[in-house]
C-alpha cells in the first residue's frame, strides 16, 4: 500500500482507442481552445484600452475574460497534447495542480458571475443608487476577496484529497484529474471528503445560484415595465443567454461532484466535465461581445485608430524619401 500510495503517475482516460478519432478530437478541441482564448483576450484588451468602458460592468467582464482564458488552459491543452502523442500518464504533481486550478478557477467563476448579476440588478433596478452600490473600491475589494477565498477553498479540497492513499487503481476515469475520479481510486474511507464537497457546494454554489436567479427575476420584472423597444430587447437578449450559461455550468458541475461515488464512470461524466470546464469560457465572449454594442463599437474604434496610426507612420516614413527624390531631380 505504501508503494501504491506514493505512485508518481496517474493514467488519464482516452476519448477513443482509434488513432484517427484521437487526432480529430485533439484538433477540434485545440481550435475551440484558440477561439476561446483569443475571444477572451480581445475582450480584456478592449475593455482595458477603451476608457469609456472603465465601469463596474466591464471591470468584472475583463476579470471574467482573463479568468476564463486561464480556466480553459488548465485542462484542454494537456488533453490535446496527450491525444496527439498517444500518451495517458500525468504525474502526481501535475494531477494535483489540475485539481487545484480547476477548483480555484471554477469557484472564482461562480463568484464573478454572481457579482455581474448583482451589477446588472443594481444598474437596472436601483439606477439612482448604482454609483454607491457598485463603487470602484467595492469592485476591487470584492474581486480580491473572491481570489483569496478561491485560493483557500481550492487548497483545502486539494490537500484533503491527496492525503488519501490511492491503491485500487491509478487509472483516472476522466480526461483530466478531478476530485470525484480520484476519490474512486482511494482505498480508505472517503465519506468525510464527500460530505465536505457536498456541504461546500450546496452552501457556496447553491447560494450563488439562488442569488443570481433572484437578481434576474427582479431584472425581468423591471424590464417588462419598459416600453417595447431596443432597450427591452437588448436586456432580454443579453440576460437570457447569461442565465443559460450559468445553469449549464452549475448543473454540470453539480452532477459531476455531487453524484454518488458508487455509480460507475461513463461517457456522460466526460461530457458533463467538458460542459463545466469548456462551455462557460467559450460562450462568455460570444454573449458579452457579439450582443453588446458598446464592445463592438469600442473594437471598431480601436481597429480604426490602429489602421490610421499605421497609415500615418507609413506617410511619415515615405515623405522624406519623396522630398529627397524631388531635390535630386531638381539639381539635375
Amino acid at each position: 500500500m505504501s508503494n501504491s500510495t506514493m505512485t508518481m503517475d496517474f493514467l488519464l482516460m482516452e476519448i477513443s482507442d482509434m488513432r484517427d478519432l484521437q487526432l480529430f478530437y485533439a484538433m477540434s478541441f485545440f481550435l475551440i481552445y484558440l477561439m476561446t482564448v483569443m475571444g477572451n483576450l480581445v475582450i480584456a484588451a478592449v475593455t482595458t484600452l477603451d476608457k469609456s468602458l472603465h465601469t463596474p460592468m466591464y471591470f468584472f467582464l475583463r476579470n471574467l475574460s482573463i479568468l476564463d482564458s486561464c480556466y480553459i488552459s488548465v485542462t484542454v491543452p494537456n488533453s490535446c497534447v496527450n491525444s496527439l502523442l498517444g500518451t495517458r500518464s500525468i504525474s502526481r504533481a501535475g494531477c494535483g495542480a489540475q485539481v487545484f486550478f480547476v477548483i480555484f478557477f471554477a469557484f472564482v467563476e461562480v463568484l464573478f458571475l454572481t457579482m455581474m448579476a448583482h451589477d446588472r440588478f443594481a444598474a437596472i433596478c436601483r439606477p439612482l443608487h448604482y454609483p454607491v452600490i457598485m463603487s470602484p473600491r467595492l469592485c476591487v475589494h470584492s474581486t480580491l476577496v473572491a481570489l483569496l477565498t478561491g485560493l483557500i477553498y481550492a487548497a483545502l479540497h486539494t490537500l484533503n484529497t491527496f492525503r488519501l492513499p490511492f491503491c485500487h487503481s491509478h487509472a483516472v476515469q476522466q480526461l483530466f484529474c478531478d476530485i470525484p475520479s480520484l476519490l474512486k481510486l482511494s482505498c480508505s474511507d472517503t465519506f468525510s471528503n464527500q460530505i465536505a464537497i457536498l456541504v461546500s457546494s450546496v452552501v457556496i454554489c447553491g447560494g450563488c445560484f439562488i442569488y443570481i436567479i433572484k437578481s434576474y427575476i427582479h431584472i425581468f420584472s423591471t424590464v417588462i415595465k419598459f416600453p417595447v423597444g431596443a432597450d427591452r430587447k437588448k436586456a432580454f437578449s443579453t440576460c437570457v443567454p447569461h442565465i443559460l450559461v450559468v445553469v449549464v455550468f452549475l448543473s454540470s458541475g453539480f452532477y459531476v461532484y455531487l453524484r454518488p461515488s458508487a455509480i460507475s464512470a461513463s461517457i456522460r461524466d466526460m461530457v458533463m466535465s467538458v460542459f463545466y470546464s469548456v462551455i462557460p469560457p467559450l460562450f462568455n465572449p460570444l454573449i458579452y461581445s457579439l450582443r453588446n454594442e458598446q464592445i463592438k463599437c469600442a473594437m471598431r474604434k480601436l481597429m480604426t485608430r490602429r489602421i490610421n496610426s499605421g497609415n500615418v507612420f507609413r506617410i511619415k516614413k515615405t515623405f522624406p524619401l519623396q522630398l529627397s527624390h524631388s531635390h535630386v531631380c531638381g539639381n539635375k
